[in-house]
């Protein structure tokens, strides 16, 4: 927490908040396209899969669960597509202006300013080629395929556990009341469907974080160095390994490195997983209502 502290006052300090919101633009404009091809491959997996292990025999929460699991999945190579080329721009963008820093990363970038997320894209395609702009790839699929898997299989279990704990609370409730002579009704409004979402989406993603952390942590290092850490290498092109990577680390700060960043990658994540669900869960109940309404 103090690191995080200090690295957003240097930040501030030297470059303003605009520091703090390097890259924005870039990941703004690539979630569009990458959201746009998770949840259609989310929605035709989880409905093929689904219908596929029911007529097999599978329990319906069984099904479920390997519907969900099987959507994730898929929902995550799709996305990959589209997202690894803006994380690797947006990332560079976010690493290139820190100057007052002396790490390993902040050197290796110094050669290679960037105007924005365009002129970042066209620098890295030029010398490096699509490979460059796929750097990382492999073991973003690593990360975020199981991570989603985990996700959403985690987060049909939290509803679960949260749905049974204010059933709980108001069966108590119906009892004392019932002694009173009173009656209470069972019927969650729309509000608290939503609260009870985005809380099991919020917990689901801590969840995922905690576990996909060192992965991403080994991922961002390998989109991130380039330019004098190419140069140094034989051929002028080629990164660093996926083990060099993490011997590196592992010397920089033992396997704690591998979770530098984690409260922040918690938060996001957390964050990020609240809002997708409450708009994909919100946009799923409206489609059912106009569909009904036109059946009527």
């Amino acid at each position: 927490m103090i690191a995080l502290l200090w690295t957003a006052f240097s930040i501030l300090r030297y470059e303003g908040l605009r520091g703090l919101y390097r890259g924005f633009g870039t990941s703004l404009i690539g979630t569009i396209p990458a959201r746009a091809l998770y949840m259609t491959a989310l929605e035709v997996t989880k409905s093929n899969v689904g219908s596929t292990t029911v007529r097999l025999g599978f329990p319906e929460p069984t099904a479920s669960a390997i519907a969900n699991a099987m959507a994730g999945l898929s929902a995550a190579l799709a996305a990959q597509l589209v997202w690894t080329p803006v994380d690797v721009v947006s990332q560079r963008l976010m690493v290139q202006g820190n100057d007052y820093s002396n790490s390993k990363i902040s050197s290796s970038l110094k050669s290679c300013k960037y105007m924005n997320g365009i002129d970042a894209f066209r620098k890295i395609l030029n010398t490096d080629g699509p490979r460059g702009l796929y750097r990382g790839f492999g073991i973003s699929i690593m990360t975020y395929a199981p991570s989603n898997a985990v996700w959403w299989a985690s987060y049909s279990v939290t509803q679960r556990l949260v749905w049974d704990g204010i059933g709980s609370y108001m069966c108590k409730k119906d009892d004392e009341n019932n002694e009173n002579g009173g009656v209470v009704a069972l019927r969650p409004d729309s509000r608290t469907v939503m609260a009870v979402q985005g809380v099991s989406a919020a917990m689901a993603g801590g969840v995922s974080a905690l576990v996909t952390m060192p992965l991403d942590t080994i991922k961002t290092r390998l989109q991130v160095l380039d330019c004098s850490d190419d140069n140094n290498n034989n051929n002028g092109r080629k990164g660093p390994t996926v083990g060099q990577t993490v011997r590196n680390l592992v010397k920089e700060g033992g396997w704690m490195a591998f979770y530098r960043g984690l409260g922040p990658r918690w938060a996001s994540m957390s964050l990020s997983a609240t809002t997708m669900i409450t708009t994909y869960e919100l946009l799923k109940r409206l489609s059912t209502k106009n569909q009904e309404n036109l059946i009527r």
